[in-house]
């Protein structure tokens, strides 16, 4: 198993003139520090206008920056929004970190969150899907391709040579954001690796990595001609201490995260300049949710952690990506945290990948064929709350294409 740490850079207030300063300072410095210990990826968000929650704007300026004080861990774009970029100038940037950074890319490309991101970039809600996806088959080729255009329905732009070309040809390693669950199995259609959260159980984890491999194998739907990238990934919270209690005392974070999350989705930005998401937060933290979440994470002691790890190790999931910069959690706190797993956990399941590699060698193969497993009873992730509706890309346009026409109607 391969372990990541993941990046939001959030930032709760009350803010002093140097709080920006110094967050993506302390981030740079536990970048270094993962590294020399031995992590194998580095992730970092890309969010617009979402103050506290994420401050993270141009992850490629601040990967780039990470690419001169690293030399082996990954660098991950965790996602890039492929609905507020265009099609160039994400092989520009992407290209140029690769350079930077002598092909240590990962290239996580997402959709953005809802109107909040996607309106003043003047994209719609109901089109962010079919926009992914074209950028997509727009992107691909020009990493390799010296005379490309591409004539689409949110995209056309003539015949030109995009440069810098990448280091890892064809295409750095693909990945999609998978916030909504179902897009797991979209994802092994497309044959590219697949992002997402903790599972609700070993056997959720166990369905789903099921179903991505059969799609992969066996429902293929690939967007372009890119180099395939079967993995799946999945972000927990986290928090390594020598004990239970202290883990959870200082894991106020991960609760905090779900919390901000959870108020965009709702209220979207209802007071620019002036939110107040950790005062808000002080009343949620106390409740069941914020228990279930905690719950939900990689909190507590080496021994607490190892028996959790398992869980994920034996649903074969590639790799674990550990959420610790996360609302007010101080930077020793990340680092210690970030030490003590390195040193009591990270070893013994590092040794586990040869033979997770045999595996996966062997359903790839065709040698070992995976039971088709039922997803429909784990539709949520396990920080999810299961009355919360969750509708599907198709359906979601269907809402809006609706709203939009009842809203003629009226006028």
């Amino acid at each position: 198993m391969k372990f990541g740490i993941f990046y939001e850079h959030q930032l709760p207030r009350p803010w002093t003139a140097d709080s920006e300063y110094q967050l993506f300072q302390d981030s740079l410095d536990q970048f270094e520090l993962a590294d020399k210990l031995g992590y194998d990826y580095a992730w970092v968000v890309e969010h617009h206008f979402l103050e506290e929650y994420s401050h993270s704007a141009a992850p490629e300026v601040f990967l780039g920056a990470a690419s001169q004080r690293t030399k082996n861990i990954r660098l991950g774009h965790g996602v890039i929004q492929l609905t507020t970029n265009q099609p160039q100038r994400v092989a520009e940037k992407v290209a140029t970190l690769d350079l930077l950074s002598n092909g240590r890319v990962e290239l996580g490309m997402g959709e953005a969150t809802g109107p909040a991101e996607l309106h003043p970039f003047g994209t719609r809600v109901r089109d962010k899907r079919e926009r992914w996806e074209e950028a997509v088959r727009a992107i691909i080729p020009m990493f390799t391709k010296t005379d490309w255009e591409f004539h689409g329905q949110f995209h056309d732009f003539p015949a030109r040579n995009v440069v810098p070309k990448p280091r890892q040809l064809p295409n750095p390693p693909l990945w999609v954001a998978c916030s909504n669950i179902q897009t797991i199995a979209k994802a092994g259609e497309w044959g590219i690796g697949a992002l997402g959260f903790s599972f609700v159980s070993p056997e959720a984890a166990r369905a789903w990595v099921h179903r991505y491999y059969n799609n992969f194998l066996h429902n293929k739907n690939r967007l372009a001609a890119y180099k395939e990238n079967p993995n799946i990934a999945v972000v927990s919270g986290f928090m390594c201490a020598p004990t239970d209690e202290e883990a959870r005392e200082l894991a106020a974070g991960w609760t905090f995260f779900i919390f901000a999350l959870q108020y965009y989705g709702r209220n979207g930005i209802d007071a620019p300049g002036k939110s107040d998401l950790w005062g808000a937060y002080q009343e949620w933290r106390k409740t069941d949710k914020a228990e279930a979440a905690l719950r939900s994470a990689l909190v507590g002691s080496p021994d607490t952690i190892r028996k959790k790890l398992q869980q994920f190790a034996e649903s074969n999931v590639d790799q674990v990506i550990l959420l610790n910069q996360a609302g007010k959690t101080s930077h020793k706190a990340i680092c210690d945290s970030l030490k003590l797993f390195a040193d009591e956990i990270m070893p013994e399941f590092h040794a586990m990948e040869p033979a997770h590699q045999q595996w996966k060698d062997e359903v790839l193969s065709g040698r070992l064929v995976l039971e088709d497993l039922p997803t429909d009873g784990y539709d949520i992730y396990a920080h999810q709350n299961p009355g919360e509706e969750r509708i599907s890309p198709e359906e979601l346009k269907k809402r809006m294409a609706a709203k939009e026409a009842a809203g003629r109607a009226a006028g």
